[in-house]
């Protein structure tokens, strides 16, 4: 009995010794491994090696092994979930996962890692500017103008710079947007920042965020309120070093020496309509650049970018919208991020130039008036926040239905109480299908993110007719011909129609109004044109005077007359006319010719009264126009007064006192 007493205590001390030492072994091996300094322990590679080890071993270790408390337990399990789920959420692009990894990034450098004022700046020499490079000049100036700016610190450098505007560097022969490490370091050093430990603690943070769970060179840059950012798009692809290499070696040393970009040192901003190269920024490696690609589409998991299938269009968590191109279908890896500010999607703010009221105001009834509107114009134009803008105005009582490639209207963020619902393309539900659900989802207005395909052009015109209230899509058009073209042969290959003149009547006669939006080179937006479909009827006019006819020859003149008439509209049946209601001319917005008498009455038809009588008014001043109403119906519409006579097109009109 004693023996046993005697054997169970050996064992629990023996078990109780191996657990004290197994604890002082634990708590022994990270102090040991932070003493160990050298010359090398303070880069920010060997910083993000040990961040990179130190989360690692947050997220995996074994809670229970430990033998903490049960309350303890709760909050270190705790902790390690909103860890992963951070980790995990900061690749998608949410700022707050990225505040919360960087804030613990800052915890390990600063209380594990030993991070101090003296050795900090051999991560970045803050306190030698004439050893910082471009991109560590460019971190600094943006924390320091993000610290009193926020998501605004980009567009205030640029704009308190004019970085913006058309230059010449050197090497080149005509003048582009772009800004250039030179820049940088005048700015740097104009600013004059004073940096406390904790400010440098924080730009060293970033810089291995974005190398571990970020975006690289982008990642800040991603974040601010521009219109999107790319990479990749320019500069040699590593597939064209090595067929350089064979054919001219002094070519291929000028590309190692930096002097000819690669693709890896291609990026570009999209800012207030002006495509803008960052000279001074790069990725570094091609690996680089294709982590960043592999990473930045992953949001709700849209499968897998392979060579099979080689690009991606996705949404992020803020809602940009992101596309993804890799090799073999693109020459090289590249992304596209495009960010649209709902808060800035008001036509107040986007309509800038002289002649801007009238111009909203015409925008705001041919929406009320429940007319079918096509916004055109090349990519970047605007036409996307250009109809967040319009949807504002659309009756609150009206069930709104959306379809996208990608979600980017976000309506619901803008209008939480109206009843939207946005659908979008997936790899095993197409547009079609997606359009053919929203018949039975109670919508009175369909709005299409972008009329790209032939089955969506063909159903938008079947859809205008008979689903819905008024629709509102885009398109890439270039004129209003063109736009009435594009659609009728959509209508033509998609089998709904056999013969064009049909097939175009149905066009006409469903489309109302273009609003044709331009961006020139200078990166200006602006619309150039609102332009009114007007149907022709088809009239008869045949006549039946052979029958007067007394000789044969006279029987044969007058049927010959008729049928010349006949073969005409047979061989060119002209089905529409178009003219331009207001136009952009010399710098600003002049309303010109009227809006045609039908399609007064159908806006004045979907009004309320008080929007009625505001709208009677403003065609009365603009064109000189009164509509007489009994009991809402419209008897009469008068002919245009001397003073509300529009211009004549592409010349403003003559001011009366």
């Amino acid at each position: 009995m004693l023996t046993n007493i005697i054997l169970t205590v050996a064992v629990l001390v023996m078990a109780l010794c191996l657990v004290i030492r197994k604890i002082r072994k634990r708590q022994t091996e990270k102090p040991d491994e932070v003493l160990e300094v050298d010359d090398k322990t303070y880069t920010l590679e060997k910083m993000t090696a040990f961040v990179k080890r130190r989360l690692d071993e947050i997220t995996k270790i074994n809670l229970y092994d430990i033998g903490l408390s049960e309350e303890e337990l709760k909050r270190r399990k705790k902790k390690k979930y909103e860890l992963k789920k951070a980790l995990k959420g900061c690749t998608y692009g949410d700022v707050n996962d990225k505040k919360y990894v960087k804030e613990l990034i800052f915890d390990i450098l600063s209380k594990e890692y030993g991070v101090d004022e003296t050795n900090i700046s051999k991560a970045i020499p803050f306190d030698v500017p004439s050893l910082l490079t471009d991109q560590d000049k460019f971190d600094i100036l943006l924390y320091a103008y993000k610290k009193e700016f926020g998501y605004e610190a980009l567009t205030q450098i640029i704009k308190k710079y004019n970085l913006a505007n058309l230059k010449y560097i050197s090497g080149e022969t005509k003048p582009c947007y772009v800004i250039t490490g030179e820049e940088i370091s005048d700015i740097y050093e104009k600013e004059q920042l004073t940096l406390d430990f904790s400010d440098k603690l924080n730009v060293v943070v970033q810089r291995i965020y974005q190398h571990y769970k970020g975006y690289s060179s982008i990642d800040e840059v991603r974040d601010m309120n521009i219109d999107g950012v790319s990479g990749g798009v320019s500069g040699l692809p590593e597939s064209f070093l090595s067929q350089v290499a064979q054919t001219d070696g002094d070519y291929l040393d000028q590309v190692l020496e930096n002097k000819v970009p690669r693709a890896c040192d291609s990026i570009w901003i999209f800012f207030q309509g002006k495509s803008i190269r960052l000279a001074f920024l790069s990725f570094g490696t091609e690996s680089e650049l294709k982590r960043v690609c592999q990473n930045i589409y992953k949001y709700n998991n849209p499968g897998q970018l392979s060579d099979t299938n080689g690009y991606k269009i996705n949404e992020m968590k803020d809602g940009s919208r992101v596309v993804v191109v890799r090799p073999s279908f693109s020459e090289t890896w590249a992304f596209f991020v495009r960010k649209f500010d709902v808060k800035r999607a008001t036509l107040e703010q986007l309509i800038l130039f002289p002649g801007k009221e009238d111009t909203i105001e015409l925008l705001k009834y041919l929406v009320k008036g429940a007319r079918i509107i096509a916004l055109t114009g090349e990519q970047g134009c605007g036409k996307t926040t250009m109809l967040m803008g319009m949807i504002e105005n659309i009756y609150e009582t009206m069930n709104i239905r959306v379809q996208e490639t990608a979600f980017e209207l976000h309506l619901r963020k803008i209008y939480p109480t109206r009843n939207i619902l946005t659908f979008r393309e997936t790899d095993t539900i197409s547009g079609q299908e997606g359009l053919d659900v929203q018949k039975k989802t109670d919508g009175s207005v369909n709005i299409i993110g972008e009329v790209a395909t032939d089955p969506v052009a063909s159903w938008m015109i079947q859809a205008a007719q008979v689903a819905s209230k008024f629709t509102l899509f885009t398109h890439h058009a270039k004129t209003f011909p063109n736009l009435v073209t594009a659609l009728r042969n959509s209508m033509l290959r998609t089998g709904v129609f056999k013969d064009e003149k049909t097939a175009e009547e149905q066009v006409v006669q469903v489309l109302n109004f273009d609003i044709h939006l331009v961006k020139d080179f200078r990166g200006r937006r602006y619309i150039e044109r609102i332009t009114e479909c007007i149907p022709i009827e088809n009239k008869n006019e045949y006549t039946f005077e052979h029958r007067n006819e007394k000789t044969i020859e006279g029987k044969f003149d007058k049927f010959f007359d008729n049928a010349t008439r006949y073969f005409s509209k047979v061989t060119d049946k002209q089905m529409y006319d178009y003219v331009n209601i207001l136009e952009y001319i010399d710098g600003e917005y002049v309303i010109t010719n009227k809006i045609s008498d039908e399609n007064i009455r159908g806006m004045r038809n979907n009004m309320d009264e008080t929007d009625i009588e505001a709208f009677d008014k403003f065609i009365e001043r603009k064109w000189g126009i009164r509509v007489v109403s009994d009991n809402g119906r419209i008897e009469k519409i008068g002919e245009p007064s001397q003073e509300g006579v529009a211009a004549k097109r592409g010349r403003k009109p003559k001011l009366t006192k």
